[in-house]
């Protein structure tokens, strides 16, 4: 007897679904925050290639100049559509689902684009003084860097819920 046959003809299969493990939220260390963004990286490494190539290709090879304010506009408006589009969509980037991390907004989805805005910003301020609003998550009860504080949001990961014993 076909195997796909006996399930289909089982009342057991037809009734009972599979139910996700649970799963608790621990809050994103900061190497594993920092591994998701080095993938992310690389994902931005090759948009910002496809939008210098677009360029070359529309201006018929002739170099930008430097310090164009268009172009510059363009290169640093990528990495920020990347950031918030995921974050808005799902709350994780590439490299986020790479590293299973995610983020959250206060009420537990994901950031609407306003909040999401917020976070990129100030997650450039957290880089500027040599990243110390990173490492603030080493000292910090809950893990949480500036650009968490400032925004309202929380990046966890996700672990088996510990079973209890009873």
């Amino acid at each position: 007897m076909n195997i796909s046959k006996a399930q289909s003809q089982s009342p057991a299969s037809q009734s009972e679904a599979p139910t996700p493990e649970a799963v608790d939220k621990v809050p994103a260390g900061l190497l594993r925050r920092l591994a998701a963004l080095t993938y992310d990286s690389v994902l931005l490494a090759g948009a910002i290639a496809i939008y210098a190539g677009i360029v070359v290709v529309l201006r018929s090879g002739a170099a930008v100049e430097p310090n164009t304010l268009w172009f510059s506009a363009g290169l640093g408006a990528i990495p920020a559509l990347f950031f918030c589009w995921f974050w808005t969509h799902g709350g994780q980037t590439l490299g986020m689902v790479a590293w299973r991390v995610h983020l959250e907004a206060p009420d537990g989805g994901p950031p609407e684009l306003p909040r999401a805005l917020l976070r990129y910003f100030a997650a450039l301020l957290s880089l500027l003084p040599a990243g110390l609003g990173f490492i603030w998550a080493l000292w910090d009860s809950e893990r949480a860097t500036w650009h968490d504080r400032i925004s309202g949001t929380r990046m966890y990961r996700s672990v088996p819920a510990k079973r209890s014993s009873a």
